[in-house]
């Protein structure tokens, strides 16, 4: 179970996603992984949205009704609902259940999805338009009174939320902050601006914003041992020339700053047991990069990271509660080295 680091960092784990569980069982298995998060110390569980997937607000109905503090981190994409739409749903969670929501503004997504809802929309206007679509979210759940905003994509005129949010329930915002659009956005908003990290010594070479709330999306593989922890990653995640080919029609239909920049990390990857892997990435069976090794090899990188600024932490669907309880002893022993070098 964690201890010093819950105090620390926010860290999120991710829901299954209907598309990879069969149907009958979908729903417990939610609920199952939710408590897994929960007992875990997780502040809370991304509930991806695209085209492909069943409603998230709905998978988020089913982590409230299974856990007692759990709060769903709801991806929420433009092209779906108006921000009043968004807000609502918040306010009546809140209303309901009293339970704070996390919303992950989403500007892109897959590039086929968009064109299906007619939406061409270029990258950069896509982070105009979710700043737009956030700053009235965030209006009407903190005002009592009408809200009017006149924006090049969205205008509301004296527009109220009823029933209103208590202001101990406004919602956390994150948002993708890769490319300089997605962290112009993340300043504008007042959003923590999450990535996909580089290696943890790169990272920490970098200057973090002053201004600006950051963290990582990233999967781990941690045992005692180097040797277990790598048989369990290869295990998990072996070599598939099929999902590297659906990874190379997905990177030439895709705008995105982040899987470019992954793309080309990936392609450059020797796969010579560095702790930093990204086979899963380039082998489309997830979006993130992993770290793998023994609780110590990983407890350091993670250290770079947290030294870095780094303190939001989405991590990778689990699959299993075992692999709760390995990232629980990294992040101690990751908090516990950083505590040790300031001191």
């Amino acid at each position: 179970m964690p201890t010093h680091w819950k105090s620390q960092l926010k860290v999120f784990c991710t829901s299954p996603q209907s598309m990879n569980v069969p149907q009958a069982s979908y729903v417990s298995r939610v609920a199952e992984v939710s408590r897994w998060a929960e007992r875990y110390g997780c502040e809370g569980i991304l509930v991806y949205t695209d085209n492909g997937l069943v409603d998230p607000w709905l998978v988020s109905s089913i982590v409230i009704q299974n856990t007692d503090r759990l709060c769903p981190l709801v991806a929420v994409q433009p092209a779906y609902m108006h921000p009043y739409t968004a807000a609502k749903m918040i306010s009546s969670f809140g209303f309901l259940n009293q339970r704070r929501m996390y919303v992950n503004m989403v500007a892109g997504g897959f590039r086929n999805d968009l064109l299906a809802l007619n939406d061409d929309t270029p990258h950069d206007a896509r982070y105009d338009r979710v700043t737009e679509y956030a700053l009235i979210l965030k209006q009407l759940l903190a005002s009592s009174k009408g809200v009017t905003f006149e924006g090049e994509y969205y205008t509301v005129n004296n527009l109220r939320m009823k029933p209103p949010l208590a202001a101990e329930l406004m919602p956390g915002i994150l948002i993708s902050g890769s490319s300089d659009a997605g962290l112009a956005a993340a300043k504008t908003i007042g959003a923590a601006a999450i990535k996909y990290p580089g290696r943890p010594d790169d990272e920490q070479q970098l200057e973090p914003p002053s201004d600006l709330e950051q963290g990582i999306r990233v999967g781990i593989v941690a045992r005692e041992t180097t040797e277990e922890a790598w048989q369990v990653a290869h295990n998990r995640f072996p070599t598939d020339a099929r999902g590297e080919k659906l990874h190379d029609m997905a990177m030439k239909t895709s705008d995105s700053s982040w899987h470019k920049q992954l793309s080309e990390m990936a392609a450059a990857d020797a796969e010579q047991n560095d702790p930093y892997w990204l086979r899963p990435f380039k082998t489309y069976k997830t979006f993130c990069p992993y770290l793998v090794g023994s609780y110590e090899t990983v407890a350091r990188e993670f250290s770079n990271y947290i030294a870095a600024g780094y303190a939001t932490y989405i991590m990778d669907i689990p699959p299993n509660e075992e692999e709760l309880q390995h990232m629980s002893i990294v992040f101690d022993e990751a908090v516990e080295s950083v505590s040790q070098c300031q001191n």
